[in-house]
């Protein structure tokens, strides 16, 4: 009698195309896994497309530490008209004169972007995902709600202008942004629209990178629901995935049985305490871990059969 073949375990960088939600693809990407342990980190919302972070098994406990890590996007702002999500799939609320928009210089953009990189206040997008007493803000719009969103502190490390088109009445900027978590590109392009007296919004959006994770690597969902390109053969070990995101804590045999166990450990006192990949002498994920100033190591997110694939 053959055993049954293991569970697949590991991270799955994904080229989501446009027109699905980030559901879909996990649904897709269960079926293609044969498992119903399948999560991802960081919503792309239906009109983007680019990199989405799956997880597969026990290696979905990394999601979390994804997800707040920076992104970098690729994006096209149209200046001189406004919609009700802030992006090309809402309704047209206004456009400009078409001479207020052609009178808008480069300079006077360049001034905008300049405003809204570095550490800022955003008021995310009406129609987004933030619950407001215990309902999605997008459903309280639908609803015919007045919704009232709250500035948050984010951080846009590089906000540059790469390509200018002008039509009549309109701006198209190719943009990148490089932003801390929770950063709404769509609020982005409201934003610089409203403080050019043109109004603004997202025609296209395709995110490139997620912390040290890059659209290049990633897989179009396509080949992988086809059966094209199997699941397995593109999993990312949970001891690979977590080694990109922090620094390693090696463990001797004993070690990683202890840890495993969720016994405290004592190491060398690091140079810098903080998160650490403790893996066992064979590269597999057995913790993440916290090193404190004095070397004592505790479980922070434990990864039994980390090494199953």
């Amino acid at each position: 009698m053959s055993s049954a073949a293991p569970t697949p375990n590991g991270v799955v960088l994904v080229d989501k195309p446009q027109g699905l939600t980030s559901h879909d693809v996990v649904a897709r990407l269960r079926r293609a896994a044969n498992t119903r342990k399948v999560g991802h980190a960081g919503t792309l919302d239906p009109m983007a497309t680019g990199l989405l972070i799956i997880g597969v098994g026990t290696a979905t406990r990394l999601l979390t530490h994804v997800v707040g890590t920076d992104k970098v996007y690729e994006a096209t702002i149209r200046l001189g008209e406004s919609t009700v999500t802030d992006d090309a799939e809402g309704e047209l609320t206004a456009r400009a004169e078409a001479a207020a928009v052609d009178a808008v210089t480069d300079e006077a953009i360049g001034t905008g972007i300049r405003a809204l990189t570095g550490p800022i206040e955003q008021v995310p997008s009406t129609v987004s995902a933030i619950k407001v007493d215990g309902k999605r803000a997008y459903a309280r719009a639908r609803a015919g709600e007045e919704v009232e969103l709250k500035a948050r502190p984010v951080t846009i490390h590089a906000f540059e202008v790469r390509a200018t088109r002008r039509m009549p009445g309109l701006i198209d900027l190719e943009v990148r942004v490089a932003c801390s978590s929770g950063t709404y590109i769509r609020a982005l392009a409201r934003d610089l629209g409203r403080a050019l007296g043109v109004g603004g919004h997202l025609t296209a959006l395709r995110r490139t990178a997620v912390g040290p994770f890059d659209v290049a690597e990633a897989t179009p969902l396509d080949a992988l629901v086809a059966g094209d390109i199997a699941v397995a053969d593109v999993l990312q070990s949970p001891g690979d995935a977590a080694a990109r995101l922090f620094p390693t804590l090696e463990l001797d045999p004993q070690q990683s049985v202890d840890l495993g166990h969720g016994k405290k450990l004592h190491v060398e006192a690091p140079d810098a305490p903080g998160i650490r990949a403790a893996l066992d002498p064979a590269g597999h994920l057995v913790a993440l871990a916290s090193v404190s100033a004095t070397g004592v190591v505790r479980v922070e997110t434990g990864f039994p059969n980390s090494q199953e694939s």
